[in-house]
């Protein structure tokens, strides 16, 4: 009879095995974590909850005094229960293209007829989506994004050999595109698939810009998915792999090894292993220094004007947020450029932040604002933010009277249930 395999434990197993080690009561861990409550510390060991959220786990492992990444085990009951809620949307049309139907010869069923656009109106036409995709208009981005996927994939399928580098590069920044819409609206699995086919199409297009952005996308899936260690060592490696020379750089070259260089500080900080970060947002703020020296090339690529000295300074706030400094966030912040920025999901992560560390200090009244002022500018956006939700419960559970009508309606928005 063969052996079962053993069974990865689970995440309230291994917190119960650390803060035994480290001879802390549940009580006395949920305290050192931050004031975390130790109902949830007493859930997850239990197993009534099978996941948390990676603040709560990266606040547990301070705690500690261990990485992040030894506290994530198996949450498949959490899979299979739906825990935490999530709302799903409709991705049918974007499923059929980004994993579509084979049949027996390997053809691709309902592809599309006639000749596909040419690569001037597909560039043109993914600009626009990336505009609603930075407004976040994700409804509209959802809707354009099929058709233009299947139209770039003909245009590969047909175009001559000196036309083939452009028309994977092209099918990597929409497939990258599509990758990041899918993040955001919390469909992981696809999202992988779609990531996964860009940077294939940016390998054969040769071009290692495209390439190293589709590279970063990966990096926030990893991040999104728990896999702390992956995202960081990919980050790293591929700037490493890329690192430009600074005399002679594009600002496409210096802005893609920079968003490397600040997803790895993020992974890192997340790991716990702040200092990491910081030496890697040192390095991204020199990438951003000489980008601010030179005119940008026309036509960049999608994220290349988003990467500037503002960016690098959102991730010095959010790796003090993630290390739980909300004195150090509102300093850093005030010298933040006002928003919205290119990059509008960078931009409303960082004002995320800012109500974070408001909410941390009390001032319930200017975290609410910060909240009201994203449910205006970015609804679609704010709605698939748990650590809106964090804040939300932060905010509620402070205060002594009964929510305000703004409180009360940004609940709602975030799903939050007291």
């Amino acid at each position: 009879m063969t052996p079962k395999p053993p069974t990865e434990q689970t995440i309230g197993q291994k917190l119960k095995r650390h803060r035994k080690a480290a001879r802390l009561t549940q009580e006395r861990l949920a305290e050192r974590a931050g004031g975390l409550s130790v109902e949830t510390v007493r859930k997850l060991e239990q197993g009534v909850r099978r996941s948390a959220s990676l603040p709560t786990l990266h606040a547990l492992a301070r705690a500690l005094n261990v990485p992040t990444s030894t506290l994530i085990g198996d949450a498949t009951e959490a899979a299979a229960r739906a825990e935490p809620d999530h709302r799903p949307l409709s991705l049918a049309a974007i499923r059929r293209v980004i994993a579509p139907v084979l049949g027996l010869d390997g053809a691709m069923l309902n592809t599309p007829a006639g000749d596909p656009p040419t690569l001037d109106v597909l560039t043109g036409r993914l600009r626009t989506v990336d505009r609603s995709y930075q407004r976040n208009d994700y409804a509209a981005a959802l809707a354009a994004l099929p058709p233009l996927l299947a139209d770039v994939q003909a245009a590969v399928d047909v175009a001559a050999d000196r036309n083939q580098p452009a028309a994977h590069a092209l099918l990597a920044r929409t497939r990258h595109l599509t990758g990041n819409l899918l993040i955001q609206l919390r469909a992981g699995d696809l999202a992988q698939t779609a990531l996964a086919g860009a940077l294939d199409a940016a390998r054969q297009s040769g071009d290692q810009v495209v390439a190293a952005t589709v590279i970063q996308g990966m990096c926030w899936l990893l991040m999104r998915q728990g896999r702390l260690v992956e995202a960081a060592e990919l980050a790293t490696t591929t700037a490493d792999q890329i690192e430009p020379k600074f005399s002679r750089a594009t600002p496409g070259q210096l802005a893609a090894w920079g968003w490397l260089l600040v997803g790895g500080a993020a992974a890192y900080a997340r790991d716990n292993q702040p200092g990491v970060a910081a030496d890697l947002v040192d390095a991204a703020q020199a990438a951003a220094v000489r980008i601010g020296e030179r005119a940008p090339e026309p036509g960049h690529l999608m994220m290349v004007g988003g990467f500037d000295a503002g960016r690098v300074q959102m991730a010095r706030v959010e790796n003090a947020a993630v290390a739980g400094d909300p004195g150090r966030v509102l300093d850093l912040s005030r010298v933040v450029p006002a928003g919205p920025t290119p990059v509008g999901s960078s931009w409303q992560r960082h004002r995320l932040d800012v109500a974070w560390a408001h909410a941390q200090r009390r001032q319930h009244h200017e975290a609410t604002e910060v909240l009201v002022e994203l449910r205006h500018l970015a609804p679609a956006w704010l709605r698939q933010q748990r650590y809106a939700r964090d804040i939300v419960d932060v905010i509620a559970d402070g205060r002594r009277r009964a929510m305000t009508e703004d409180l009360a309606d940004l609940a709602q928005v975030v799903g939050y249930v007291p």
